[in-house]
């Protein structure tokens, strides 16, 4: 296609990124942005590849699906072809005169099949290949893709009982306070007894990201797997995110901020050893002595996401891992050497050192694998 002929689709795409947004669908700059880039490697004129391309980026909450299908079907299937006057040739389903590109029906609301929160959902058959392709395999327009599904993911952690106590119908301990209470307002009156239970809260996530020059393919994508659960964590829930490769570095803050590539930007100016040399067992002495102290890890799941290509004293780590084992309630290993094979077990030196001290190894090379972890995670009790 020539330049114009370019320039005159990238007009009929921000026409329908704005036509979604007057029918109320929430379709940024950024958006629109990520459609086009993900409709580079696709056929524009192909209809169902437009659809699909166009569902999985601009599409974040399942309720406007059918709002998309609306807008879709009155911008590319309506009297008006902005396909034809862009000169894209038609290919596919909608080529021929008069066909009729079949949109998929939007599940009902009350259907019992209907995602669990947290999950994918449904998306398109690009983006199901993209979840299992290798992040060290995936080009930037990729794993640009990848990110809009990744902030879909919800990291939830086990829930443990604290010590405070609240109010509830059953129990074991009797509510005293509350019983007397209820009788005063009665003049004296027998009442039913109350009772209290412990109040449950999510436990703490510790995310610590090997960043060394060993994980330069997975580094990135993990990073933004970091931010979309930091992000995605409710307002009771704590996460913390530290990076290392010589050092640790605690990037939880930057982190927050709403866009990645801001947030991303401000955490790789943190850490001044990105791509270095590895030193797992100092850099997890450090969050012990340090953050450990201080009670980030007491209680909590920390999931380590690492090569095990450590150059530092096996007996340093085997130390730490002791240590840290002892704070934390779970130690989760994601190792992007291990790969599709879930019977494989890393042998390098620092995998063999920390073996004893893992309670759960994945291999996080992938999208599937993260998600696997996420589906895991409030198993760990």
């Amino acid at each position: 296609m020539t330049a114009e002929g370019g320039g005159a689709l990238l007009g009929v795409l921000v026409g329908f990124g704005r036509a979604l947004r007057a029918a109320g669908v929430a379709v940024g700059p950024g958006d629109v942005t990520t459609f086009c880039a993900a409709l580079r490697p696709l056929d524009p004129g192909d209809l169902v590849d437009l659809y699909w391309a166009g569902r999985t980026t601009l599409v974040t909450r399942r309720e406007d699906i059918a709002v998309y299908d609306e807008v879709f079907r009155a911008h590319f299937l309506g009297e008006r072809d902005p396909l034809r006057e862009a000169a894209v040739p038609r290919s596919g389903p909608g080529a021929e005169a008069g066909a009729v590109v079949d949109v998929p029906a939007v599940p009902a609301a009350d259907d019992p099949e209907e995602d669990e929160p947290g999950g994918l959902g449904e998306v398109a058959s690009s983006a199901e290949a993209l979840r299992h392709k290798a992040f060290a395999a995936c080009t930037p327009d990729e794993l640009r893709a990848l990110r809009r599904i990744m902030a879909q993911v919800r990291l939830t952690p086990p829930r443990r009982r604290t010590r405070r106590h609240r109010s509830a119908a059953h129990g074991r301990r009797p509510d005293l306070r509350r019983t007397v209470r209820d009788s005063l307002r009665l003049h004296g009156e027998p009442v039913p007894l109350r009772h209290r239970r412990r109040r449950v809260r999510l436990r703490p996530l510790v995310l610590v990201l090997d960043v060394s020059g060993s994980m330069t393919p997975y580094s990135r994508a993990l990073l933004q797997f970091a931010h979309s659960a930091r992000r995605g964590a409710g307002p009771a829930q704590r996460v913390e995110v530290f990076c290392f490769g010589t050092r640790l570095t605690r990037i939880t803050v930057p982190l927050q901020k709403r866009s990645p590539d801001v947030a991303l930007a401000e955490a790789a100016a943190l850490v001044v050893d990105w791509e270095g040399g590895t030193r797992i067992g100092a850099s997890l002495e450090e969050f012990v002595r340090l953050w450990g102290r201080r009670g980030v890890g007491r209680g909590a799941v920390v999931v380590i996401c690492s090569d095990g290509l450590d150059r530092g004293d096996p007996d340093v780590l085997d130390a730490a891992l002791a240590r840290l084992s002892r704070q934390c309630h779970r130690i989760v290993w994601c190792n992007p050497l291990r790969g599709d094979d879930p019977a494989a077990r890393p042998t390098s030196m620092g995998m063999m050192v920390a073996g004893p001290h893992i309670d759960l190894l994945l291999s996080g090379h992938d999208l599937g694998s993260l998600t696997e972890l996420a589906a895991l995670l409030p198993e760990l009790a």
